[in-house]
């Protein structure tokens, strides 16, 4: 599907097939020849739901301002662990792979994500050659899934912190509303707390792995008490973002934490700081 407007193109393609299953990459990039830097923009859903028309928006708007987006279809929910990111490490090199045929720049790409899809996509960033995410082979090239840079809008960054506290908030005398099903989310993707701590961009910064620390935005609204609360667990006396930011950057990132208001935040409150950043950092 192909769909040109004054200022932008739109085009659903197939990156990837499981089976008989297609994976669809929803490009929006600017009308001409480019070649453009490009972004690519993972959904939230607590890695359950969601789907790539929750990028549209935001993928306009980044075309807008002269940068192309993918939006991604990856499994989740019961495909479980891992297997969202061996579809995102697939889709990062398959793009840099068709760059010259999609009117792409392969040396300007970025990866986005929202609440669980700004997880995965610190996780990518952060292990762009991890051998269970680069299990896909690409037939005919040599490209990494190395970002430039990751912008993240409300993550869900410490995946066994959210859910013990979605527990421990259920318990409680009065739960609030915000919890729904999502332990029970948590638990059809990972299957285990084991994994829930593997695949971790906190826990991996506090481990000391040796990751990729590209340079990286957190846009939080606030008051948000889903992404943005204190873990009990942390020796830390700092909310979840700045908990993040703190470790970080004394692996070597630079990471910056941009507040908005959570009335607001699904909109362009969210996307200028995003796209901001993006021209920074995709000059």
């Amino acid at each position: 599907m192909l769909a040109e407007s004054k200022n932008m193109i739109s085009e659903d393609l197939e990156y990837l097939r499981h089976d008989e299953r297609s994976m669809i990459l929803r490009l929006i990039r600017p009308v001409g020849s480019g070649p453009f830097p490009v972004v690519v923009d993972l959904h939230g859903g607590a890695w359950n739901k969601g789907s790539i028309e929750e990028c549209v928006a935001r993928d306009e708007y980044l075309a807008a301002q002269g940068i192309a987006a993918a939006a991604l279809d990856f499994r989740h929910a019961a495909d479980g662990y891992p297997t969202s990111l061996v579809d995102i490490n697939f889709a990062i090199r398959w793009l840099k792979a068709n760059a010259g045929d999609l009117r792409l720049d392969a040396g300007r790409v970025a990866i986005t994500g929202q609440s669980s899809g700004g997880h995965l996509a610190m996780l990518a960033a952060m292990r762009p050659e991890d051998p269970r995410y680069a299990a896909q082979p690409l037939a005919g090239a040599s490209v990494d899934a190395r970002v430039c840079c990751v912008g993240m809008t409300w993550p869900v960054i410490n995946p066994i912190s959210r859910y013990r506290y979605a527990l421990r908030e259920r318990s409680s005398a009065n739960p609030p509303g915000w919890i729904g099903d999502i332990p029970e989310r948590h638990d059809i993707y990972w299957g285990s707390e084991a994994a829930m701590n593997e695949g971790n961009p906190m826990l991996a910064l506090e481990n000391g792995e040796l990751v990729e620390t590209p340079p990286a935005i957190w846009i939080q609204g606030r008051p948000d008490p889903i992404h943005d609360y204190r873990d009990p667990e942390s020796p830390l006396d700092l909310n979840e973002p700045e908990r993040f930011a703190e470790n970080y950057r004394k692996a070597g990132g630079s990471i910056e934490i941009v507040d908005i208001e959570q009335a607001t935040r699904s909109g362009e409150t969210s996307f200028e700081p995003l796209a901001a950043f993006m021209r920074k950092h995709l000059a």
